[in-house]
């Protein structure tokens, strides 16, 4: 049989890792819950967690060499192994603490896993193809992973209820065979020594308008989207009273429409003007969450999630793609760890704040979105205004 590449054997990796990533953070707010937690502590515990891998991947960026970074790969995958198992066995002992502690732990190696996916990609191989297997290869297979969550939960398999921290134990599993391909994989033909030159990331944004607006546009973009959907499963199981089953599931369903809804507005339905584009993704979400908030009305409110959702894939190539091309080749790895870092910055504001408003009342929580979405949409809107002026002066 012919040897598997080693960019796909990486991808494989990536596919069982999404998998347990997908099954666990699915639950992950439910199992806290379960072990005394309240809404405000875990939206607290997980925004600590996202900051603190924002400082990972800065030095990360700063310190890993490309040719050291499967190596940094395998440390991550070994260290949220062993952390994962310390986690089943601390469930419902009452030591909160130690669960702070392994959960701020369980998030920050998830994001320098996921981060570092790519980049290792890079060294072996680098194209637009490659990029969209990538994307495409986490997203899927955490679908998977909430799709056996949902078929499992709550199910007695061979005399065993499966609890959330069984569907802990299932994601350590698919953990495991992560680990173990990536072990497997040749140090010196996946990963090759690359010459870099010295990068000021931030002095090039600096000096480039559309890159300052973009990176603005990026923080408060995030900070809106999980201000209201920071605490989903928590949302939906206790405010709209979903089983822990029906969630996962409206949640993978209304997923999986949005991959669709995503890939033939690409291909159908992009309006050439894009300020009707931004409108309609945006628009029309403020407008949705700004009812939401007035009506304080629960159904209202359900068909504001479920809208959110379904146009969250939809029209990148319009809110994204240009500002991330626009940029010189030299710069894209560079490029991509400052938008990770600015991204998740704002998701641990967002989380927070989602945390806060979740006790006060769900309102509250898409009442604050829909405000930041008012900034979020004016720099969107004057993002496409500075383009078309470059274009037009290229012209």
């Amino acid at each position: 049989m012919k040897k598997i590449k080693d960019e796909n054997q990486i991808l494989v990796m990536l596919a069982f890792f999404s998998i347990s990533m997908g099954l666990w953070e699915n639950f992950r707010q439910l199992w806290l819950q379960d072990n005394h937690f309240t809404p405000t502590n875990i939206s607290n515990i997980i925004s600590i967690g996202t900051l603190i891998s924002v400082i990972g991947i800065m030095l990360i960026g700063k310190y890993i060499k490309l040719d050291k970074l499967k190596r940094f790969v395998n440390c991550s995958l070994i260290i949220k192994f062993l952390n994962s198992i310390i986690l089943l066995s601390l469930n419902n002992k009452g030591n909160i603490n130690s669960i702070n502690i392994s959960i701020i732990l369980d998030v920050v190696t998830g994001y320098l896993i996921t981060t570092s996916i790519y980049p290792l990609i890079t060294t072996i191989i680098k194209n637009n193809t490659i990029y969209s297997k990538r994307k495409l290869t986490e997203y899927l297979f955490k679908d998977i992973g909430i799709l056996i969550g949902g078929l499992l939960i709550g199910r007695n398999i061979i005399g065993v209820l499966v609890d959330y921290n069984m569907c802990l134990l299932i994601s350590i599993i698919f953990l495991a065979i992560s680990v173990i391909i990536m072990f497997n994989i040749s140090d010196n033909k996946a990963v090759q020594t690359i010459p870099s030159e010295k990068i000021q990331i931030i002095k090039y944004i600096l000096k480039r308008k559309v890159q300052v607006i973009y990176a603005i546009y990026t923080f408060i973009g995030s900070m809106a989207m999980m201000t209201a959907l920071g605490l989903k499963i928590l949302t939906l199981t206790n405010y709209f009273n979903f089983t822990d089953n029906g969630a996962t599931n409206y949640l993978l369903i209304v997923g999986l429409i949005a991959d669709a809804i995503g890939i033939l507005a690409l291909k159908f339905f992009t309006p050439k003007n894009d300020y009707i584009t931004i409108t309609i993704k945006f628009g029309m979400r403020f407008i949705a969450y700004t009812i939401a908030f007035l009506s304080n009305n629960i159904m209202i409110t359900l068909i504001s999630i479920t809208w959110s959702i379904l146009i969250s894939t939809a029209y990148e190539n319009i809110t994204d793609g240009y500002y991330i091309n626009e940029v010189e080749n030299k710069y894209q790895l560079a490029l991509t760890n400052f938008r990770y870092v600015v991204r998740y910055l704002g998701e641990a504001a967002g989380i927070f704040l989602c945390g806060i408003m979740y006790e006060i009342g769900l309102r509250y929580m898409f009442g604050l979105s829909a405000f930041f979405m008012i900034f979020q949409i004016g720099l969107a809107y004057y993002l496409i205004y500075l383009r078309k002026n470059v274009e037009k002066n290229i012209k």
